[in-house]
């Protein structure tokens, strides 16, 4: 395996029980870092760190938290730190789609979706990056969309608080490179996932899948392992250069750069 020079490092993901969070885990994990995960769902998180951990032989540690609450997001670094006294690395990975049309989306959606995926954005970065100051750097990676670029009809709220996301990570970027404080953002297009899954249903998702891969110049959706390999490499200091990035992942859907 190509050794990123992970070891020992303390990554926090939130989203980490499923889908390309748990992927990233999984990926961090045989890596030799020392990961944290948070859900929603406790017996069901501390079993994907179980699964994780015996797969790598490697300490795994589940904090059930809602990054979308305010005190979820402070216990949840205050509860990292008091067992590995570090975060080197934070993937903010947590969200799911809320995307309609304008007319359909009241006041509580617009303010809901704001709250998981730029709010809890915002707190988890601001809790985590007085501890990679004082650790002399780290890693930020935030998890988009390409939409947040060049969003489709149909698309809100997601399309809008992902463009914020994307403003976000060159902010924080600019303003923490001189703390060695990289920030970059994976912008995520069509890739398998849990999300897919469950609102295909077993039946239906060979089939999703083989309609959204027409969509894509490459002619295929991609992996949760390709989102998990672009995760590790902006986590290592392979990409000691890059920040201030947004990153399509998308098999050339997206039509902007």
């Amino acid at each position: 395996m190509f050794d990123l020079g992970l070891k020992d490092k303390v990554v926090l993901i939130t989203g980490g029980s499923d889908g390309l969070g748990y992927a990233s885990a999984q990926l961090l994990s045989s890596q030799g870092a020392k990961v944290v995960i948070c859900g929603r769902r406790g017996d069901y998180l501390k079993e994907k760190a179980q699964t994780i951990s015996q797969a790598t032989n490697n300490e795994v540690l589940d904090i059930q938290a809602d990054v979308s609450k305010a005190d979820d997001c402070k216990k949840l670094v205050e509860e990292t730190i008091l067992k590995f006294k570090k975060i080197d690395i934070l993937v903010n990975n947590a969200g799911a789609s809320a995307a309609g049309l304008f007319e359909d989306a009241t006041d509580k959606i617009w303010e809901d979706d704001i709250n998981l995926k730029i709010m809890s954005t915002v707190r988890m970065c601001r809790l985590t990056i007085p501890y990679m100051k004082l650790n002399n750097g780290g890693v930020i990676i935030n998890a988009t969309i390409g939409g947040g670029k060049a969003p489709n009809a149909g698309s809100l709220p997601t399309t809008v608080t992902r463009a914020a996301g994307i403003n976000l990570t060159k902010s924080l970027a600019n303003e923490y490179a001189k703390n060695n404080i990289r920030v970059n953002t994976i912008c995520i297009g069509l890739i398998k996932s849990a999300q897919w899954d469950r609102r295909a249903g077993s039946d239906g998702v060979k089939e999703l899948y083989k309609e959204m891969s027409k969509k894509v110049p490459m002619g295929k959706v991609g992996e949760e392992i390709d989102y998990a390999n672009l995760v590790a490499f902006l986590s290592s200091e392979k990409s000691s250069y890059i920040t201030g990035t947004a990153i399509n992942l998308d098999g050339g859907l997206c039509p902007v750069v």
